[in-house]
């Protein structure tokens, strides 16, 4: 019987909902895993990752970030958030001020690059993004950011131990002061600098806690290059402070490989356990610029004990090769160990092989990197936003990346080494994404061309009900998608469950029929 001759109660045929979900779905496909897999390759032909220069991947991100940073610094500083936070959850504490560093450090880069005369964008990145360089630099000095702080150290938190927030505010104050020129933090910067370099040397054996009997040789080895760095800008010069401050990471100070340990006792100088790959990468990032026979000897040491081959991988372990057990494991430094690949040894690594002028680590790393990072067209790093807290820090992940990807080769390295490959597990992750891209677009091609061909309404219960609702996630989805992606993607993936219903039963015909 012909859809002509049923009552008009019988013809309720869902179509906006139908050809809308089979649209949403094609474009979700296609915008979250087919464009992201033709960006990877689009980027893997960089010579920029392969060797010295900016990345172009590095400048695109970059000015994609500025604006969202700027706007979620600012209403991060004028919430009282922070204030309210306890000294447990490290991401809620430290990671909206790591996070603020990390994009200030990438921006200086950018800045550098673009003055000695890279010219990968018409303006340069101390006009584009200056908006986002003052609310970084303002969040990272904000007193109620300092609220962990506090609770740890007491009033005097200032003035005693406290090495990681002190480090993070002489690097915001250097590096506002190098991409805007503003002098306004200056005597505040040289006051820090000095109070730290002061405090640091006083101590038995060159080392301070980063919280009450916490100490974590990275951060004093970061504390010193910053006091060094604000040393070009203020024009100090703690010299002769950083030569004495090596006493701190070699000799008893290092462990049974010869390297920095992950944590170590400030006030024996002892190591309290081995180098992880976490804390190396850290350490051979900052190195080469205060002690460049030392950093060298290090990376060798790293690359000797922890970087691994493995499930079509290649990139730095978090526990070295003679050390039984961690090959899974996890902590807040170190993030997910799978098979003894450290997260964030990899990661970091990325930017130490480059500022040791090792592009042959670099290049995999980078490559291995982009391809679990989901780069979306807008400019989003996927992987790294969900990997970040999205209620207190959502853009940590993406600003480190982007600060990785500036490094450049420290002037103290000799030689560098170019090329490198792209490893097996790169192209396997690429092919799911192709894959289930295609497979995806030809059953919704399929499951449409059925569609039309049937002749038999559907039964759809309360069908103009069910269209508002599915009309309101989209109009939700079409709301979070720029500040809440994830939110706009689990009302997306709710409305494909519309419309609900099966098929009429045969209606007879009218009798006026």
């Amino acid at each position: 019987m012909s859809n002509e001759l049923l009552p008009k109660r019988c013809l309720v045929r869902p179509d906006v909902c139908r050809c809308g979900n089979w649209l949403i779905r094609v474009v979700l496909v296609v915008y979250l895993l087919l464009i992201p897999a033709l960006l990877v390759l689009w980027h893997l032909r960089d010579p920029h990752l392969s060797g010295p220069g900016t990345p172009e991947l590095a400048v695109r991100l970059h000015r994609a970030l500025s604006p969202r940073y700027e706007r979620w610094a600012q209403r991060r500083i004028e919430s009282v958030r922070a204030a309210e936070l306890t000294t447990k959850p490290l991401s809620g504490t430290e990671w909206p001020l790591f996070g603020s560093v990390f994009y200030l450090w990438a921006t200086e880069s950018l800045e550098d690059a673009w003055q000695e005369g890279e010219r990968f964008t018409s303006r340069p990145p101390s006009e584009y993004a200056a908006g986002a360089v003052e609310a970084a630099t303002d969040l990272v000095l904000d007193p109620g950011h300092a609220h962990w702080v506090i609770e740890h150290w007491g009033d005097d938190y200032m003035n005693r131990e406290n090495a990681f927030y002190r480090m993070l505010r002489i690097a915001a104050m250097t590096s506002h002061h190098r991409i805007t020129g503003d002098d306004r933090h200056l005597d505040q910067l040289r006051r820090e600098a000095d109070a730290l370099a002061a405090e640091l040397d006083a101590s038995p054996h060159g080392l301070l806690d980063d919280f009450p009997d916490q100490c974590y040789p990275g951060d004093v080895l970061a504390a010193i290059a910053m006091i060094r760095r604000a040393d070009r800008v203020v024009g100090t010069d703690h010299g002769p402070f950083a030569d004495r401050a090596l006493r701190g990471f070699r000799d008893q100070a290092a462990d049974v490989r010869g390297m920095p340990p992950y944590a170590a006792m400030a006030d024996t100088g002892q190591a309290s356990g081995p180098s992880r790959g976490c804390s190396n990468s850290y350490i051979c990032l900052l190195a080469p610029e205060l002690w460049p026979p030392e950093a060298a000897q290090w990376y060798t040491q790293y690359e000797r004990h922890f970087w691994q081959r493995r499930w079509g991988g290649d990139g730095f372990r978090e526990f070295p090769h003679d050390l039984a057990g961690g090959e899974w494991y996890f902590d807040v430094d170190a993030g997910p160990v799978i098979a003894g690949h450290g997260i964030a040894a990899r990661a970091f690594g990325l930017g130490a092989a480059r500022v040791n002028g090792r592009f042959d680590h670099a290049y995999p790393l980078t490559a291995e990197l982009l391809a679990l990072s989901l780069p979306l067209p807008h400019g989003t790093l996927a992987g790294p936003r969900l990997l970040s807290n999205a209620a207190d820090a959502p853009y940590l992940g993406e600003a480190a990346i982007v600060y990785l990807l500036t490094r450049s080769p420290d002037p103290s390295v000799a030689t560098i080494r170019t090329g490198g490959s792209v490893p097996p597990v790169v192209w396997c992750v690429l092919a799911i994404y192709i894959g289930i891209s295609i497979l995806t677009i030809a059953l919704t091609i399929r499951e449409y061309r059925r569609w039309r061909r049937r002749s038999d309404p559907e039964r759809v219960p309360l069908a103009r009900a069910q269209l508002a609702v599915w009309l309101v996630l989209l109009i939700g989805a079409a709301v979070a998608i720029r500040d809440f992606a994830v939110v706009a993607l689990i009302l997306l993936l709710m409305a494909q469950l519309l419309p609900r219903g099966g098929k009429f039963p045969k209606c007879a015909p009218s009798e006026t029929s």
